[in-house]
C-alpha cells in the first residue's frame, strides 16, 4: 500500500534534516538539505523560504521536486514527489513556520541570521517507501483520548471558573505528564494576554502579561492557530528585550508594576494552543517541557480538542456570572479589622494598586479593587455582585465579552499571594465577599 502523509508524520517533525532535489530550466539538478518539511494537510507539505537560493530559483522555473525523508524512530526511508503551488507570507501556516524557525535559530546560536520570508506550499503527488533495513516502530502512545475525555467530563459539570482552570491543568499533569502549563486570556482593549492560572512554576505569574503577536503565545493568539516548538525557542527573550528597551528609553520607573511571566529558563519544547470560540480567540493554553521533542502532533491534536472545550466553558461561565441578578449575600459576624492599618495606593493613570510598597495589580482589576476598598471605607460594604461592577461607570469596564470574571480571579489570586490580611471570597454565582482583617486607608495618586 502507498503510505499516506499521516502515516509518516514522524518524518515531518524536523528531528532529521530532509534532502530536496530540484532541477533548473536547463536540466541541471540541485540537491540541498532543509531543516524540516512541514505537514500542512493530507495532500500538502511546506518548505521554508529564507533565501533566494538555487532551490528557490529552480522551483520557480520548474515546479517539480523530490523530497527524501527519514523516520527517526525506525530509519525507514521515503521519497515524496511534489509540485510547487504558491508562497504564503502571512497567516497561520506562515506564523507557525516562522515561530519554529526562530526556535531552531535560537537552539543553534543563529538567532538574527535566519529569517522566514515565506512558506512554500507543495502538493504531494506520490509517496514511495524505499526498501532497506528498519527498526521496529515504538509502541503506540495511549492515554491521550482518555485525558480528553477526563477534561470533557470536568468541563461539562463546571460551575466555577476559578476552580475549573486549576482542575484542567491538574488533569494535564496527572493524565498526560505535562508538569508546566498556564492559561492566558485576552485583554482586547490593550491587545494583550494576561495569565489567570499556571502550574509547575516556582511563582504563579498570575497577572503577568504578553502582547499579542509577541513570542509563541502571542503569535498563537493573534493568528488563532496552534504553534508547536520541538527544539527550544526564544519565547521569553521577547519580554526581556522589551524590558531592556524600556530601560534604555528612560522608562525604568514604570517597570516596578511588572509581574514576571512564568516559564522555564531553558525550554526544550513548547506548545501554544489558542482558545477559540465562535471564530474568535479568547485566550491561550500554553504548555512546555525541558525535554526536547516532548510534544508530538498527537499531543497537539489532544490539546486543541481540550482547548476548544475549555474556551467555550470559560465564556459560558463568565457570561453566567456577569448576568446574575442575585442580591449579594450578607456575611454574618464579620470580624472587626485590627492592627496596623494597610495603606492602599491607587494610581489613576493606569489603575495600578499597591498595598504598602508592594505592587498588587493594575488595569481593570486595579479599578475593581479600588472600588471595593472605597465602598468598604465609605459605606462599610463587604458584599458585591459582578452585575454592579459591570454597571459602575467609575470602573469603565469594556464590553461584556471582556472577561470580568477572569479579572476577579486575577484579583483573588493576587490577594492570596499577598497574604491573609485582605482577600475575596466567592459567595455564589456572580457574588463575592471582601474580607478585611486589618484597617485600611486609601490614597489616590494622580
Amino acid at each position: 500500500m502507498t503510505p499516506s502523509l499521516e502515516s509518516i508524520r514522524a518524518c515531518l517533525e524536523g528531528v532529521v534534516p530532509s534532502l530536496v532535489a530540484t532541477c533548473a530550466a536547463d536540466g541541471v539538478p540541485n540537491l540541498t538539505y532543509v531543516s524540516q518539511v512541514h505537514y500542512v494537510d493530507r495532500r500538502h507539505v511546506a518548505l521554508s523560504f529564507q533565501f533566494f537560493n538555487k532551490t528557490r530559483e529552480n522551483i520557480l522555473a520548474n515546479p517539480q521536486a523530490t523530497v527524501f525523508l527519514l523516520d527517526p524512530r525506525t530509519a525507514a526511508r521515503y521519497v515524496l514527489q511534489v509540485r510547487y503551488l504558491r508562497t504564503e507570507t502571512s497567516g497561520g501556516l506562515f506564523e507557525r513556520m516562522k515561530a519554529h524557525l526562530a526556535g531552531i535559530a535560537s537552539h543553534t546560536g543563529m538567532a538574527g541570521v535566519f529569517k522566514l520570508q515565506g512558506a512554500d506550499v507543495y502538493e504531494v503527488l506520490d509517496i514511495e517507501h524505499l526498501p532497506g533495513a528498519e527498526l521496529a516502530p515504538p509502541p503506540e502512545r495511549s492515554g491521550l483520548l482518555g485525558a480528553v475525555r477526563h477534561v470533557s467530563t470536568l468541563l461539562a459539570s463546571a460551575s466555577d471558573l476559578h476552580t475549573i482552570l486549576d482542575d484542567v491543568l491538574a488533569v494535564l499533569e496527572a493524565d498526560l505528564g505535562i508538569a508546566h502549563a498556564m492559561v492566558l486570556l485576552i485583554d482586547r482593549s490593550h491587545e494583550r494576554l494576561f495569565t489567570v492560572a499556571s502550574r509547575g512554576y516556582p511563582a504563579s505569574g498570575v497577572g503577568s502579561e504578553i502582547a499579542l503577536g509577541h513570542g509563541v503565545i502571542g503569535v498563537a493568539a493573534r493568528e488563532g492557530t496552534a504553534i508547536r516548538i520541538t527544539h527550544g525557542t526564544s519565547e521569553y527573550a521577547y519580554s526581556r528585550t522589551m524590558r531592556e528597551r524600556a530601560e534604555r528609553h528612560g522608562l525604568a520607573e514604570l517597570l516596578e508594576t511588572e509581574i514576571p511571566l512564568p516559564g522555564l529558563p531553558a525550554p526544550g519544547s513548547q506548545l501554544a494552543v489558542p482558545l477559540r470560540v465562535s471564530g474568535c480567540t479568547v485566550g491561550v493554553l500554553f504548555v512546555e517541557s525541558p525535554q526536547e521533542a516532548r510534544f508530538s502532533w498527537e499531543d497537539e491534536d489532544a490539546l486543541v480538542a481540550i482547548a476548544a472545550q475549555l474556551g467555550t466553558t470559560i465564556v459560558v461561565l463568565q457570561q453566567a456570572a456577569d448576568a446574575s441578578d442575585d442580591a449579594p449575600a450578607r456575611a454574618e459576624h464579620a470580624p472587626t479589622p485590627r492592627g496596623t492599618p494597610l495603606v492602599v495606593r491607587h494610581y489613576a493613570a493606569d489603575h495600578s494598586v499597591f498595598i504598602g510598597d508592594e505592587y498588587l495589580i493594575k488595569g481593570v482589576a486595579g479599578a475593581i479593587f479600588r472600588k471595593l476598598v472605597r465602598d468598604f471605607l465609605v459605606e462599610g460594604r463587604t458584599d458585591f455582585t459582578n452585575r454592579e461592577l459591570r454597571l459602575d461607570p467609575s470602573i469603565r469596564l469594556p464590553d461584556i465579552t471582556d472577561n470580568l470574571e477572569a479579572r476577579l480571579i486575577l484579583l483573588v489570586r493576587r490577594l492570596q499571594e499577598r497574604g491573609p490580611d485582605i482577600h475575596i471570597e466567592k459567595t455564589g454565582r456572580g457574588r463575592f465577599h471582601l474580607a478585611v482583617r486589618r484597617p485600611l486607608t486609601l490614597t489616590e495618586v494622580g
